[in-house]
């Protein structure tokens, strides 16, 4: 499953419009949708429930939401960036945060870009908009390590 998207969102509505956004907006790779960080985490390096042999393919980008359940948006892209295979990946935080701190922490361990959700139903729309025309269909991912 090669150029697909990683959406670790756990907030129904926010995962629907962003996937209706990222879809009208052209993409049209593969979405893959993970609730928490201990999923994003199972699923990026086939571990848990998606155990499986061989070494995962690294999405072009994943859209990561700060505040999940399990292990926080944070710690998962800590972890990413300890990893070969995934330290260079484009990570997006996507969050209803607008705290300074959580800006900075993102940026300091690794987040390519921080974006802020919209409390607005077509702003959100928007942005989703916005980042996935950048990051799916502009940006040029880094070559496989």
């Amino acid at each position: 499953m090669n150029e697909y998207v990683l959406l670790v969102e756990d907030n129904d509505q926010d995962e629907k419009l962003t996937v209706r956004s990222l879809r009208k907006a052209g993409v049209v790779n593969p979405i893959e949708v993970v609730r928490d960080g201990q999923q994003a985490l199972d699923y990026l390096f086939g571990t848990g429930e998606f155990a499986r042999v061989g070494q995962p393919d690294v999405p072009i980008v994943m859209i990561l939401d700060l505040g999940l359940p399990r292990v926080s948006g944070l710690d998962v892209l800590k972890r990413v960036r300890q990893h070969h295979a995934t330290r260079l990946m484009p990570v997006v935080m996507l969050t209803s945060s607008d705290e300074e701190q959580d800006r900075l922490k993102s940026y300091q361990n690794g987040a390519n870009a921080f974006v802020r959700k919209p409390v607005d139903f077509a702003e959100f729309a928007i942005t989703v908009t916005r980042v996935g025309v950048f990051w799916a269909l502009t940006n040029q991912p880094p070559p496989p390590v």
